[in-house]
């Protein structure tokens, strides 16, 4: 019995948001018209139904309240709601694709371009999701995600990053012995077995072959350096090229424990970093927030849910805790 447990555990979504049976996109539209239409806003009500649709659902409700009221959702949301709760109201109306391309397009707009988030996004997202992020921010910004990489990153970085936002790696789950072998081999010439660093071979590899040929080829590398490829990466490679190359080795290890780390930092310290918080417990709720929960509380002690309590306040707690989706 246990076995079949820990299979079921492994396999399919493990998100904290599913379809709602006996889905009505009509009733839903209505419900939330009144909730905003009615004398003063009637937040609860919107917090119950966003949260409790799956996106899908909620892009039907989208639909359906265009028809029927003639105005967008999105445009009354931020006429009724502010601050940190309208901006994740609004994540959760809005499609995954698109909402990916907005974030990517914030962290690269304006003095500065936020790394880490494009670290995050690119490093966690699979091939096919890639692909669609890519059309969706054409379609919003007339201009591809490449080109907006290219002006705003440099180096073996941008390298890198261009080559996850290609959505090239390999997502089949066989694995192939002999080219982990080769490739722990390549990775080992390429860096520590040499005086200065071969980059191009590191990224070729990282961002391209799948999680579960890179899990056997970071074997076979401990097995040939007698080092860790975290550690070979931290004495080889600097700046954020480095810092792409370890979320790459994170993410093929545990996603859900790197995506945890990212909440922890957003929730730790002085003042909260609602951008990342909001990214992550949205675009993460039908895929895997339920193993990002468990790596949370087993990595820093307390729960997400007592975090994101003690963190935030109002309407806007009420919608992540709903979103979290129960205590640990």
């Amino acid at each position: 019995m246990k076995i079949i447990e820990e299979i079921k555990m492994s396999v399919g979504p493990r998100g904290t948001i599913n379809d709602y049976p006996g889905f009505s996109p009509s009733v839903d539209a209505e419900a939330i018209r009144k909730a905003i239409r009615g004398i003063g806003t009637d937040e609860k009500t919107l917090i119950n139904v966003l949260t409790e649709r799956s996106n899908a659902q909620r892009q039907l409700i989208v639909k359906q309240y265009q028809e029927a009221y003639e105005q967008a959702l999105k445009a009354d949301l931020k006429g009724d709601l502010s601050g940190h709760f309208e901006r994740v109201m609004v994540a959760l109306i809005t499609a995954p694709a698109v909402f990916d391309a907005k974030q990517l397009k914030k962290s690269m707009k304006g003095m500065g371009t936020d790394e880490d988030t494009l670290i995050e996004i690119l490093t966690t997202r699979t091939s096919r999701q890639m692909k669609e992020i890519s059309q969706a921010y054409y379609t919003a910004y007339k201009k591809s995600l490449r080109d907006d990489i290219s002006s705003e990153t440099s180096g073996d970085f941008r390298k890198a990053l261009l080559t996850l936002a290609d959505g090239g790696r390999d997502e089949s789950l066989k694995v192939d012995e002999h080219l982990a072998k080769k490739d722990a081999q390549t990775l080992y010439d390429a860096g520590e077995k040499k005086w200065g660093t071969d980059e191009d071979k590191f990224t070729e590899i990282l961002c391209l072959r799948s999680f579960p040929q890179l899990k056997l080829t970071f074997d076979e590398y401990r097995n040939i350096s007698q080092k860790d490829i975290e550690d070979s990466i931290k004495g080889e490679l600097s700046g954020h090229f480095e810092d792409l190359l370890l979320a790459v080795v994170r993410c093929t290890r545990n996603t859900p424990a790197f995506l945890a780390g990212r909440l922890h930092r957003a929730l730790k310290g002085a003042g909260t970093d609602e951008f990342t918080l909001n990214r992550i417990m949205v675009s993460r709720s039908e895929i895997d927030l339920l193993d990002i929960r468990r790596e949370f509380k087993k990595h820093y002690g307390c729960s997400l849910y007592s975090a994101i309590q003690s963190d935030t306040s109002g309407d806007y707690r009420t919608v992540l805790l709903k979103i979290c989706g129960g205590d640990d």
